[in-house]
């Protein structure tokens, strides 16, 4: 029997000083809509409950398929570069964290892909293709640190690395979903796309365009476009 944990948790990096932004980052429009919050606490509630009515199912099959946790979890950068903790469905073995370092990043600038990532376990490719690994993101949107349509949120090592306009992506909440997601998903590997893409984002905003992007997130996972 695997008496592993059920959370894992990445060893915490140091957070970027408060004072050290090479910008002065304004809260986006979108953070204070309440619409849009409340779209996000509706989201949220349908995705919980869904998650709760598979999670027994996905919980054994990741305890079977590999020893270790069954959530991971991870700091990530938020609105205005906020570090919080993310949560996730465990995807990659355990010393995921450790091995990346002898991983190719097949990704141009400041994100992480490898199409073969050997790290990543039977399950874990099925739970990426679907998205369901993504599910325990929810609680975060349901907190409020999260939003359903955003950024993707850096890791605390890639913000370390940012040049000024890289910031500006961080004008808005962190999203499960965004342009970058709903139009090309892991097929997109340049950073500097996936910024333009928040930064157009940014700039297109509004309640209905989010649901065309949860819309159009939703098509791409049922169709198994992207991911694994």
């Amino acid at each position: 029997m695997n008496s592993s944990p059920v959370f894992l948790q990445e060893k915490d990096e140091a957070s970027p000083a408060d004072s050290s932004f090479p910008v002065s980052l304004e809260a986006h429009v979108s953070v204070h809509s309440r619409l849009k919050r409340a779209l996000d606490i509706l989201g949220a509630c349908i995705g919980l409950g869904f998650f709760a009515l598979v999670f027994p199912v996905l919980a054994i099959a990741i305890a079977l398929d590999s020893k270790g946790p069954i959530f991971y979890s991870q700091k990530r950068c938020g609105l205005k570069g906020k570090p919080f903790r993310i949560w996730k469905l465990r995807s990659m073995v355990v010393d995921a964290d450790q091995l990346k370092g002898q991983i190719q990043n097949e990704a141009k600038g400041l994100i992480f892909k490898n199409k073969n990532d050997p790290r990543i376990t039977r399950v874990g490719c099925f739970l990426r293709k679907t998205s369901l690994d993504e599910f325990p993101q929810f609680w975060n949107v349901l907190k409020g640190e999260m939003s359903l349509v955003g950024t993707r949120p850096p890791t605390l090592d890639e913000t370390a690395q940012y040049s000024p306009h890289h910031w500006l992506r961080l004008q808005v909440k962190p999203g499960i979903t965004g342009e970058w997601q709903a139009k090309g998903r892991s097929q997109v590997d340049d950073f500097e796309a996936i910024v333009a893409m928040d930064l157009h984002y940014q700039s297109r905003w509004s309640v209905a365009y989010d649901i065309q992007l949860i819309l159009a997130t939703v098509g791409a996972v049922l169709q198994r476009r992207g991911a694994c």
